[in-house]
């Protein structure tokens, strides 16, 4: 299996990121949905209903790179995030509406439902898989 901290190249991150996810998916706690997200529930909440991708959501997260590397974070700047649904990569729009107020997932996102083969700064490769814990604090 690649390791991530080895992969330079879009095609190392992207063949990193398919060997993860293949092995990920023999686990008996993750879902995978029809686009390729994987998702385990880490902590089920007492909300009802489930956000829209046209609804404003709260929520605290976290999000690394295969490796480990964290390079975001609203539990490290100590204040959860406000935001349109829609307006995030596609695996969040799709991960969060699978969740109720309350609810804690880890999401395993494909580089097709992140930030494909531009990246996004210098902390997350051309082609690159990312993992975020994600609490949905509050549905607007």
């Amino acid at each position: 299996m690649f390791s991530m901290a080895n992969a330079t190249t879009p095609e190392e991150n992207s063949a990193a990121g398919a060997a993860f996810l293949a092995e990920n998916t023999k686990k008996a706690n993750i879902v995978t949905t029809a686009s390729g997200l994987q998702y385990e529930v880490l902590t089920k909440g007492t909300g009802t209903k489930s956000p829209s991708a046209t609804d404003n959501v709260t929520v605290h997260y976290k999000g690394t790179t295969l490796d480990g590397t964290e390079f975001d974070s609203s539990y490290s700047r100590g204040a959860p995030a406000s935001f349109p649904l829609n307006r995030v990569i596609a695996g969040w729009t799709e991960g969060v509406q699978l969740m109720k107020e309350g609810d804690k997932f880890r999401f395993y996102i494909p580089s097709d439902l992140a930030y494909g083969s531009e990246g996004a700064g210098r902390q997350i490769g051309p082609n690159a898989t990312l993992i975020f814990d994600v609490e949905l604090i509050k549905i607007q």
